[in-house]
């Protein structure tokens, strides 16, 4: 914000930090009077051409009377916005109601020397969704023919754009309601500047490393592992001293590189400063970075979740100044970063050099950083990137998987968050990159109910589940510790994906392969095949032929091989066999070697019965023991968890690694193969899934539903309280009706006269029921009476019922119309602080009650999402026919479900809706009860407009 108090009013929410084209960073905000001397430099270093095309004459500068006009403005019908790099305008934004209609005239004025950086599209994007706000529907704007530029801004924004040609002017209008190609325009611009802003992070050609003679420890470290992983650009040291000794000891100079007082003295641009000094000069230093116009930042310094009170603040500020100035940032308590592409060669990190790979990393807090480095060293594993960024300040894992996206050395993504900023932006993501690369997510279960320290984002409300949801719904390979992850990710990166779910299973142990079949059933998997009495012994053509014959087998789609130390055929061997048996026919392989030490099968490890046997079949005393060696390796969890104590021995050493370099995924145990085998499984089948498009039900009145509730809104004054209202039953079938839905009539009353009376224009048999929330769905406190067949029973049934509520304390009842008879199903939605919209569905009575048995989505939902939110609960099964009961109409109930979902995600201002219960039958649902309650908006975390995160 300019200097000064802000004008009264001023949209504070307006404000953004953005990306532009080119990966550089700039600020937006509405415009303030103090803006005018910086308004009237940017139009004074403007070219002739440029006035021109801007104001249909040139003028040198603008008059005091313009200054004002321009930077004094009302952010209701008048409103401008800016985009600033540092003090500077680059660009100026602007719409003016026409009076009288919900038409605006807008107009731009880009600089000259940032053409071409994607600032009029983000100026149009934020422009229309305040207009929006606002009440505007259609952009109107004139243009010189020869403007090309500003009528491509128009054309690419994905609008429907009308054009009128008259008197030498081109007249533009177009309705700024989101489309899908707007949308999908937007998407795509984001994409492209957050991946070329990460590009620039990762693939610098000039480093500086800035450290301090008070803590000069980590800068040299860092310094070392630049030097010494062979970066291939230039590195200077800077050591914020006026006498040039290096940051590193003097006599340093290999690591020390080009040793430097200050910034200023670099003489060509930084392209990531690598910051590693005390908490305290970090913000200085920052500043000192963008005076001297260095394009990203590295803060490996830590502190901000120390300093409780003022370590946020600070952290705020620290982005505050380097988006301000164009520069992204990694950090704070970064680990660093790491890029093993041969043309970079950079480990800006605390971490040993690693080998290059496929599987693209991003973690969060360095210790965790820490965790997944030794968990992928364990399954020498590669790496394309590394990205720690600690307390997530800016840049996140939103931002690396843009980058990812198109990184053509990056095959499988895995990230560790332990908070997430933007979780619909994360879903919008996650599910377009897991079109052609698995991403793997490691959580825990609180991730978003709590922050960890240094975390700024926000948390969720919605129900336990609905996050996991959300991810699984996305693509997202949810795991739960960073050995898991690693688990998935070496047979992803050296595997084909299978084309099924059938596996088939070699083994030299009967007791190992059926407890391992038993494994592979629990985990939804279909054994299709199983050989498990293979011998091993000095010849190792039998264990060949029996992994030929069973992936020669076409019901099986993947195979796993797991053998107990018996026989002294060399592991590289069975490794070498079975990668050249699965290339051989393009299925995946993957293999457990239980007890091995660096030279192969390890030496005094016995299993009664483990002599060669062909084909006899072990006695009760080998399967006993064989299945109790098989039962360690199952429950290998616990003891690994996050790895191995610094007592316990290696869970594997050499031969195995040589196993897993030579490309071969090799798990410690059966549990870790088949819970990989089981991800890659369900990873397939969501990909498999065709692509639908989102709901989009007919005779959908969002305009008039709109005015509604901002009608309604307004006349409870609930603009700008968090406050929730309740609609009433009439508004509530109003707002319904605008989105097709219907809800069963019911009709209060005071009187049994008046209960026959209604029952009688509503035709019998009809439901007497309580108007208590709580009591109205409790059948078996006799609050519902169904089915009631004339005007006596009706007297009798309210005499009853009135004794009943009175002993509960309660009050009040109503007349509806029998429904067909069906099972009950509650629909659910909110607006969360995290999620955005949130829908559930279940079943009524107990299953969600109790059980908390309940299927969760974050819309916008396709149909496969409805389908899937429809089966998600467990006692779903009930919908499909169960003991005797005919199964309900599954499409109209999708239907429901659809529309219902599309209301919630179009109405943040909804706050509440719940739909309980919903009587589903094979003749379609029938909503008997709903509820609504709205208020202020929330301020979505993906909205159609570009910005990053606050």
């Amino acid at each position: 914000m300019a200097n000064g108090a802000p004008t009264r009013g001023y949209p504070q929410h307006w404000e953004a930090d953005v990306v532009l084209r080119d990966g550089g960073t700039a600020h937006l905000r509405p415009i303030l009077p103090e803006d005018a001397a910086a308004l009237q430099a940017m139009h004074m270093a403007q070219s002739q051409a440029s006035i021109y095309l801007r104001f249909f004459t040139y003028k040198s500068q603008l008059s005091e009377r313009e200054l004002a006009r321009f930077t004094e403005v009302d952010h209701v019908n008048r409103v401008a916005f800016i985009i600033t790099i540092g003090e500077e305008i680059i660009g100026v934004g602007r719409f003016d109601r026409l009076e009288g209609s919900d038409d605006a005239e807008v107009a731009f004025n880009i600089s000259d020397h940032h053409q071409g950086r994607g600032i009029g599209s983000i100026l149009l994007e934020h422009l229309a969704a305040a207009a929006r706000e606002k009440g505007i529907r259609t952009f109107v704007a004139e243009v010189l023919p020869e403007n090309r530029k500003m009528l491509t801004v128009f054309a690419d924004a994905g609008y429907e754009v009308q054009r009128h040609f008259d008197s030498g002017v081109v007249e533009v209008s177009f309705d700024i309601d989101p489309t899908d190609r707007s949308r999908a325009v937007m998407e795509s611009r984001e994409h492209r500047a957050e991946a070329q802003s990460v590009a620039g992070l990762l693939s610098p050609h000039t480093i500086a490393v800035i450290g301090s003679r008070a803590d000069r420890r980590r800068a040299d470290d860092l310094l070392a592992h630049i030097r010494g992983g062979g970066f291939t650009g230039t590195v200077y040291t800077v050591t914020g001293e006026g006498n040039g000794e290096a940051t590193g000891e003097a006599d340093d100079a290999e690591n020390a590189g080009h040793t430097i007082a200050s910034l200023a003295d670099v003489p060509v641009p930084v392209d990531l400063a690598v910051i590693a000094v005390s908490y305290a000069e970090v913000l200085p230093t920052v500043h000192a970075c963008a005076a001297a116009g260095v394009r990203g930042l590295l803060v490996a310094t830590g502190g901000y979740a120390d300093d409780a009170e003022h370590g946020q603040d600070r952290q705020h500020e620290l982005v505050r100044v380097a988006r301000a100035h164009g520069m992204r940032l990694i950090g704070p308590a970064s680990l660093g970063i790491v890029n093993t592409d041969p043309a970079v060669r950079l480990n800006a990190s605390g971490l040993a050099p690693i080998e290059r790979g496929v599987l693209g990393v991003f973690t969060q807090s360095a210790a965790l950083g820490v965790l997944m480095d030794a968990a992928a060293r364990r399954r020498c594993l590669g790496v394309s990137h590394v990205v720690s960024a600690g307390n997530r300040a800016d840049v996140s894992g939103n931002d690396v998987m843009q980058f990812w996206e198109d990184d053509p050395g990056t095959a499988v993504v895995g990230l560790y968050l332990e908070s997430i900023g933007n979780a619909r932006k994360f879903s919008r993501i996650a599910r377009r990159l897991a079109r052609s690369k698995p991403v793997i997510v490691a959580k825990s279960d609180t991730m978003g109910l709590q922050l960890p320290p240094g975390h700024a984002a926000r948390t969720s409300q919605a129900p336990i589940g609905a996050l996991d949801a959300m991810m699984r719904q996305s693509g997202v390979i949810r795991v739960r510790t960073s050995e898991k992850l690693m688990e998935v990710a070496q047979l992803l990166v050296s595997q084909p994906l299978p084309v099924g779910g059938s596996l088939g299973v070699v083994a030299n142990s009967l007791a190992l392969g059926e407890v391992v079949a038993d494994a592979a059933r629990e985990a939804g998997l279909h054994l299709a095949r199983m050989q498990a009495d293979v011998v091993l012994g000095g010849d190792p053509e039998a264990f060949a032929e029996a992994v030929r014959a069973v992936l020669a087998d076409e019901a099986v789609h993947l195979l796993l091989v797991s053998l107990l130390p018996l026989g002294d055929v060399p592991v590289e061997t069975c490794a070498r066999i079975l990668l050249d048996a699965g290339a051989a026919v393009g299925k995946p392989v993957a293999a457990v070697f239980t007890g091995v030490d660096d030279d192969g099968w390890t030496e005094g490890v016995a299993v009664p019965g483990d002599e060669p046997r062909g084909d006899d079949v072990p006695d009760d005393a080998a399967v006993t023991a064989e299945a109790a060696l098989v039962e360690d390796a199952l429950t290998d969890d616990a003891a690994l968890a996050e790895g191995p104590s610094p007592t316990d021995p290696a869970p594997v050493t050499g031969a195995v690694d040589r196993v897993r370099q030579a490309g071969l995924p090799c798990f410690i145990g059966p549990g870790a193969a088949i819970r990989a085998i089981a991800a890659a499984v369900g990873y397939r089948t969501w990909l498999d899934r065709e692509e639908a498009d989102l709901v989009d039900p007919p005779g959908v009145r969002r305009k008039e539903a709109a005015d509604l509730l901002a009608g309604w809104l307004a006349e409870a004054g609930a603009g700008g309280g968090t406050e929730l209202v309740t609609l009433d039953p009439t508004r509530t079938a109003a707002l319904l009706d605008c989105y097709g839905i219907a809800v069963l009539p019911s009709t209060s009353f005071t009187t049994p006269d008046e209960a026959v009376a209604a029952a009688e224009a509503i035709g019998w048999p009809v439901v007497l029921k309580t108007t208590d929330e709580t009591l109205r769905h409790r059948l078996d406190l006799g609050s519902v009476q169904l089915n009631i067949p004339d005007a006596a029973a009706l007297r009798s049934e309210i005499a009853q019922m009135t004794a009943i509520l009175t002993g509960h304390g309660a009050a009040g009842m109503e007349i509806q119309a029998m429904a067909p008879t069906g099972q009950g199903c509650v629909l659910r939605g909110m607006e969360d602080p995290l999620l955005g919209p949130v829908v559930s569905f279940g079943l009524a009575g107990d299953a969600v009650n109790i059980l908390d048995d309940w299927g969760h989505r974050a819309p916008p939902l396709t149909a496969t999402d409805v389908a899937d939110l429809v089966r998600a609960p467990r006692a779903a099964r009930k919908l499909f026919g169960h003991e005797g009961l005919p199964a309900v109409d599954l499409t109209a109930l999708e239907d429901l479900v659809a529309r219902f979902s599309v209301l919630k995600d179009e109405h943040p201002e909804v706050g509440i809706i719940e739909f309980n219960p919903v009587l589903a039958s094979a003749s379609g649902p029938t909503v008997l009860s709903a509820h609504i309650r709205i208020g202020n908006p929330a301020q979505r975390t993906d909205s159609a407009r570009r910005a990053l995160r606050s």
